[in-house]
């Protein structure tokens, strides 16, 4: 296999350019294999692969920098520098990461794993080569999805101004996660289809090289700056901004693609590379289904169905639920997604209420600011967005939700500990930044009927809620407690001993768990499920220091800022000698792995809180 003969970053370079297609293959067999057996990010991976190969052929690594947008297509990349072995242990606890990590590998120069951030991080690279008089080349990849995010426009602007050589390499695949929408991938496409360009182009060009010193001729054209595409190729936003544009090129033509390289690299300023891939190429099941293979759980090769299929509900199917019934009770109800319809759930929305859904594409602040104004027209919008990216529209929160009192809900999915994406994807500090913004109201369901309950209560409340529930199966236990929604007001569910346990949504379930196992040695355990982290039910805290030695809050979040601090809070202005521990995330970012070995690990795990909680009982005694 020639795919033996590469151990390290340069070994590539030692394939004959006539062996590149039968790499390739063995490449895309590879990562189809492994990734069958561990999950992974399949459909973008096999759609970068040529791609990966001719900057590897182009590029002099770990001298020059190579920096993936988001990161998730990585994969070849990993697998030319010498990680192969790693592939086993892909995105397992203790094992390869999915993502570019500098301490993996001294040719991933920039950790990345949120969209739109390569542009910003080369150029500053590109700021650094040229102040310390290097001469590397600098290459970012972006892909069309993460176009559609307002930080890749902020940095093609001030990359603009650049008067030394900067490459992006625009990686079109006409896909994000889901489907791309907008004004940007309606212009990439009339690029890629701009007959009038591509039938000129390839016109002009065989007619000049028919004729004597014809293939100078053209040369010269495709070295001028102001060539004739940008007479006849919609718009050119690109040189319009002050970026050299080259291309539309066959993404899977490796040599085609190194030579546009060579070129672009003689460019004395910013220069884009459009590349034109296809996601999941090589692999039917992925070409036809590319969303159901952006994140890939383990499936059978063969038929490119999942390996475990899924029985029961998870919370975003709850969330999907609810939403559709209540746009079918209330015309004013809208949805709003950062171009994750299949993964946030709103899909089903979607087809139903087509004119009351909006897509607004990888853009979270603008989302959320567009929430707002959806909401000061009298609506009431419904934002769906995972924990780790609501952190990028911190401010637009702040400023433009709260501080207005709007009603918009935010129905934060993938809260607390999501595994295998690890550090960047892990929604641990969501408590934590909300809390910290006045008027937000804050929830957590303990199991799948009170997260409908909470959904509906939010959006009947009038004012800024979110409501956090994590990766995974809905919780179907404790379906005997269903208190109606109080604001602010949490659920008594057990009344017995002298400690509490006062859980935060997930973890109601865990404290069901360890009440169980204090019990069979004797212990008898209270449980109060939180249900709101802000307000906190002080009322309740009273009871549960007023009646118990020890109080024990639990939480899927960093211990910094979250339900623990309040709960302290809350107790030191109480005259009561009642002990508290607060079991919380510590203050570290959480790599990736299975959820259950990292609660372990973390020491939230159900026999872990047990101990800790053991311990405390004797030093009581």
């Amino acid at each position: 296999m020639l795919l033996d003969r590469i151990k390290g970053v340069n070994d590539i370079k030692n394939i004959d350019a006539s062996e590149y297609k039968e790499l390739a293959q063995e490449i895309r067999d590879f990562l189809i294999e492994k990734i069958s057996r561990t999950g992974g990010h399949l459909g973008s991976n096999l759609g970068a692969v040529e791609l990966t190969m001719a900057l590897h052929l182009f590029l002099n690594l770990p001298e020059d920098k190579l920096i993936w947008d988001v990161g998730h297509q990585s994969y070849t990349h990993k697998l030319l520098t010498g990680r192969r072995d790693g592939f086993e242990s892909l995105r397992k606890f203790g094992g390869m990461s999915g993502f570019p990590k500098r301490k993996e590998s001294d040719c991933d120069c920039f950790d990345t794993g949120h969209s739109s951030t390569s542009i910003s991080a080369g150029l500053g690279l590109v700021k650094a080569r040229d102040l310390q008089g290097g001469s590397q080349t600098i290459v970012s990849v972006i892909g069309d999805g993460s176009l559609t995010g307002g930080m890749a426009y902020e940095a093609l602007n001030n990359a603009a101004k650049l008067e030394t050589n900067f490459i992006i390499v625009l990686n079109d695949n006409n896909m994000s996660i889901s489907e791309n929408v907008g004004g940007v991938s309606k212009y990439l496409n009339n690029v890629r289809t701009a007959n009038a360009y591509l039938d000129i182009k390839e016109g002009v060009y065989n007619t000049l090289k028919e004729i004597p010193k014809g293939n100078k001729v053209v040369e010269s054209i495709r070295k001028a700056k102001s060539s004739f595409k940008h007479l006849v190729v919609p718009g050119m936003f690109f040189e319009d901004m002050g970026i050299t544009y080259l291309g539309p090129v066959d993404g899977h033509d490796i040599p085609a693609m190194v030579r546009i390289f060579q070129e672009a690299r003689r460019i004395r300023n910013a220069v884009i590379v459009h590349v034109i891939t296809e996601k999941g190429k090589g692999f039917a099941p992925a070409e036809r289904h590319p969303a159901r293979f952006h994140g890939a759980e383990p499936f059978d090769v063969g038929t490119g169905l999942p390996a475990n299929p899924r029985n029961t509900a998870n919370y975003t199917d709850v969330f999907s639920t609810v939403m559709t019934k209540l746009g079918a009770r209330d015309e004013k109800v809208v949805a709003i997604t950062a171009a994750m319809p299949d993964g946030t759930g709103l899909k089903r929305f979607r087809n139903m209420y087509p004119e009351r859904f909006f897509d607004v594409g990888i853009a979270e602040e603008h989302a959320v600011t567009f929430a707002a104004g959806l909401a000061v027209g009298g609506l009431k919008p419904v934002v769906a967005i995972y924990s780790s990216f609501l952190q990028r529209a911190y401010d637009q929160i702040l400023h433009d939700v709260c501080i207005q009192n709007l009603p918009v809900v935010f129905a934060i999915d993938r809260a607390g500990l999501v595994g295998s994406d690890g550090e960047t994807h892990q929604g641990i500090f969501d408590l934590s930044y909300l809390s910290s913004i006045p008027g937000m109201h804050i929830m957590a369901p303990k199991n799948k009927w009170e997260l409908s309950d909470m959904v509906k209560f939010a959006v009947s409340l009038g004012k800024p809620a979110a409501i956090r529930y994590p990766r995974g199966e809905a919780y179907a236990g404790l379906k005997e407690y269903r208190a109606a929604i109080e604001l602010g007001r949490s659920e008594l569910l057990y009344a017995e001993g002298e400690i509490c346990l006062m859980a935060v949504g997930s973890m109601v379930k865990t404290a069901a768990e360890v009440k169980a196992a204090l019990n069979a040695e004797g212990h008898k355990c209270s449980v109060i499920n939180a249900r709101f982290v802000k307000p906190i039910d002080l009322e309740a805290v009273t009871w549960a220091a007023e009646n118990h030695k020890l109080v024990v809050t639990m939480e899927e979040n960093v211990a910094s800022g979250g339900y623990g601090e309040k709960v302290r809070d809350a107790m030191s202005s109480l005259k009561t000698e009642t002990k508290l521990l607060t079991v919380a995330i510590p203050d570290e970012y959480v790599e990736h792995g299975n959820v259950d070995l990292l609660k372990q690990e973390l020491g939230i795990s159900a026999e872990r809180i047990t101990e800790r909680i053991k311990k405390e009982i004797r030093n009581l005694e």
